[in-house]
């Protein structure tokens, strides 16, 4: 998982355009946003990177203990953003309110802490094609969220649940028939609450203004998180970094830079310059691009329920990207 952008502040990077200013003549209406090479190249580094991240989670934590890797990826993802933030943008960027820097504290142990750190170690008995199809009902849990809120989901959206529940049940087949671990399985499902659960409160704390800076600092604290639960668990014990396999070091740097730097600016670019519609078919395209990467090259088993149920997690999906609007 990558923690989610909220609608970037003005200008992060160069290659965006920036947003129009209002003039005398027309001061309202918003321009139309087009769909240019440059969004159709970021979308696919989205679709690609995002759902590589679960292979190369899979890869890391061959070699490497779960808590600490994902805890060094997040405290480094998010000291590098805040370098390139205070670089860009000036040291000012960074200064927030003690209430705004508790709130993003909060949300960063919710989403990486809890939402990824149970994935990392999910997946050092599960698939990671399954962890990723598992993973795909997070609209779902929100559709509910939203609910306990007032906020009545659409029929389409209400389908949708539904039909992430039903897949949920059929992807959870393998746990239960002794195929997988069903802890793995488990964990995972309480992972996608709690991401979900992240999401959506950061709508409704009082979050840094600048999205990059809040999300640099979600990092850090989600991975000061998951480095103090790995020494608790005892992952220190008997670590060797010399026994770490060289390909488990080039997926943790892959996940530092590309899954938790590139994407993510990628993706709070997207906001800024494309439909949200077309952002929000990263939820069930990063899922495919998972399983493939696992069958790939991990020669990770696509039994049928996998196939079946992830197939029905990602109608539903579809159903509640197509339906539900931002709340």
């Amino acid at each position: 998982m990558t923690s989610p952008a909220v609608d970037p502040a003005p200008g992060a990077p160069e290659t965006a355009p920036t947003a129009p200013r209002p003039t005398t003549e027309k001061p309202a209406a918003a321009p139309a946003r087009r769909i240019t090479g440059a969004v159709w190249a970021a979308l696919g580094i989205v679709y690609v990177v995002w759902g590589s991240t679960y292979l190369g989670i899979r890869i890391a934590v061959e070699t490497m203990p779960p808590f600490l890797s994902a805890g060094t990826r997040f405290v480094t993802a998010g000291l590098l953003l805040a370098g390139i933030i205070a670089w860009r943008q000036g040291p000012a960027a960074l200064k927030v309110t003690r209430r705004q820097l508790a709130s993003a504290a909060l949300v960063g142990l919710l989403l990486i802490l809890g939402g990824n750190g149970l994935v990392v170690l999910a997946e050092t008995s599960i698939p990671s094609g399954l962890a990723a199809l598992l993973i795909s009902v997070v609209p779902a849990w929100v559709v509910v969220l939203k609910a306990t809120t007032g906020q009545r989901p659409s029929a389409g959206g209400l389908a949708g649940v539904l039909l992430g529940l039903a897949g949920l049940a059929v992807l959870t087949l393998p746990g239960l028939s002794g195929e997988v671990k069903v802890g793995g399985v488990l964990l995972v499902v309480v992972a996608t609450f709690l991401w979900s659960f992240g999401s959506f409160s950061s709508a409704r704390l009082p979050m840094p203004a600048n999205p990059f800076t809040a999300s640099a600092y979600e990092m850090v604290a989600g991975g000061l998180g998951g480095l103090a639960v790995g020494l608790v668990r005892g992952e220190q014990h008997g670590l060797d970094l010399t026994a770490v396999s060289g390909r488990s070091w080039v997926a943790l740097g892959y996940l530092i830079v590309f899954g938790s730097l590139i994407a993510f600016t990628a993706y709070a670019w997207l906001l800024q310059a494309a439909p949200l519609s077309l952002v929000a078919t990263y939820a069930y395209v990063n899922p495919v691009v998972a399983v493939a990467l696992g069958a790939l090259v991990l020669n990770e088993a696509l039994t049928w329920p996998i196939v079946l149920g992830g197939a029905i997690v990602v109608g539903g999906v579809v159903l509640i990207v197509s339906t539900e609007r931002r709340g």
